[in-house]
């Protein structure tokens, strides 16, 4: 509604399959302003396609797949949307999703748009404003049979209570899960997930001891939060955000950790959907200390800011922080950089071949540790609460908890 643009505006489509492309109208639009040009808004993330086709009362919601704006390839959603799936328990019996949910191939959408009489690019059709949605005048019958089962995952949680005001909590976050068992890929079927996220998982452990080894404790009670089915839609994060174990308007802060880059140290940092909060002004401090300088996303296509757990706090209100490695290697050039990261995301992300190996040179995810911990003893000793930017989506939950 900002941005004053609504596609289902007059449009019925119960009982009907819609259609719909990945990110925003503003991608690749050459207009910052239009949205947030190539910076993925939430509206266009594909989860949010889902939620709203069923708002609609939609039957079915297909995504049309393309790499770039989706950020991945074709093979991601292969490897991630095959096979069982997890969801949060629902008392409706998530009745009010849509009864089908998937992707297709862009190749696929082509040649169902063109018996339409739809050619050319519908991208920048549906990129104009005052768009309308074309009818396919085709039918779909697809029949399912699901086999459900009920069972239990759990996050795993440690406190170290805080000195003076125990009851002001910092939370750090990693997810321990990732795909298990999935489609072979060369004869290796275990998605082991070591840079994502067994990387961030070593570091929320290295920070947790880092705490018990301080001389004097932080004020506040520092929180290490180890949460459960990231890759299943960010399932034991979404669950502590509704039944926090600590009340929120006592939660300072959110730093987390995923997918730290295994390729050494670098000169610069990345803040995720850098803009958000004021977090971002502690970090940039505890990196010019460190002769670090401070960059946003490096692919803002990708709306990393809601591909994490952070996401799941910001969601209800609480300022959220994730960082990571940048592109500017230590010791090599950023030709090199961008070949190893380009390598990781386009060979190994959500692969079984994400495994680890003595080559990998975790001093990058060391650094990134390190501000993390520096940063939470900062804000642990502190008595004020960080808040979120002007313009922030988050603002406004924010503001209405903590004024309780």
């Amino acid at each position: 509604p900002e941005y004053h643009w609504n596609d289902y505006a007059g449009l019925d489509v119960k009982g009907k399959t819609v259609i719909v492309l990945v990110n925003d109208p503003g991608y690749q639009s050459g207009k910052p302003t239009f949205f947030k040009g190539d910076t993925m808004t939430y509206y266009g993330r594909w989860t949010y396609k889902y939620e709203e086709a069923a708002r609609q009362g939609a039957a079915g919601v297909l995504i049309i797949h393309q790499t770039k704006p989706a950020s991945y390839p074709w093979s991601v959603v292969q490897s991630s949307f095959t096979g069982a799936h997890l969801y949060l328990k629902d008392t409706a019996g998530h009745r009010g999703r849509c009864k089908m949910e998937g992707w297709i191939t862009y190749d696929a959408a082509k040649r169902l748009l063109a018996s339409a009489g739809i050619r050319g690019d519908f991208t920048a059709m549906a990129r104009k404003r005052g768009f309308k949605p074309v009818p396919l005048n085709e039918k779909l019958s697809v029949g399912f049979t699901n086999h459900i089962r009920y069972n239990v995952s759990h996050n795993v949680i440690a406190v170290f209570p805080g000195s003076r005001t125990p009851p002001q909590y910092l939370i750090y976050t990693a997810h321990w899960d990732h795909l298990g068992v999935g489609i072979p890929v060369s004869g290796d079927s275990i998605y082991n997930g070591a840079v994502d996220n067994a990387s961030g998982v070593g570091a929320l452990l290295a920070i947790a001891k880092a705490y018990t080894l301080l001389s004097e404790k932080p004020g506040r009670s520092i929180v290490f939060l180890a949460v459960t089915a990231e890759e299943q839609g960010l399932l034991g994060s979404g669950y502590y955000g509704e039944h926090p174990v600590y009340p929120l308007n006592r939660t300072v802060a959110d730093l987390n950790m995923d997918a730290l880059g295994n390729y050494g140290k670098t000169s610069d940092i990345v803040i995720t959907g850098l803009g958000q909060s004021y977090l971002e002004k502690d970090v940039s401090e505890i990196a010019a200390a460190k002769g670090l300088t401070v960059r946003g996303d490096l692919n803002p296509a990708s709306g990393s800011y809601f591909r994490s757990d952070h996401f799941s706090f910001a969601k209800v209100g609480v300022p959220s922080l994730d960082i990571n490695n940048g592109l500017e290697s230590a010791d090599h050039d950023k030709a090199w950089t961008d070949s190893l990261r380009r390598e990781f995301g386009q060979h190994h992300y959500h692969q079984p071949s994400d495994e680890y190996s003595p080559d990998m040179n975790a001093d990058g995810m060391v650094e990134i540790a390190r501000i993390l911990f520096e940063l939470g003893c900062k804000l642990g000793s502190e008595n004020t609460f960080p808040g979120w930017k002007p313009g922030s989506a988050f603002k406004a939950r924010r503001a209405a908890m903590m004024s309780k």
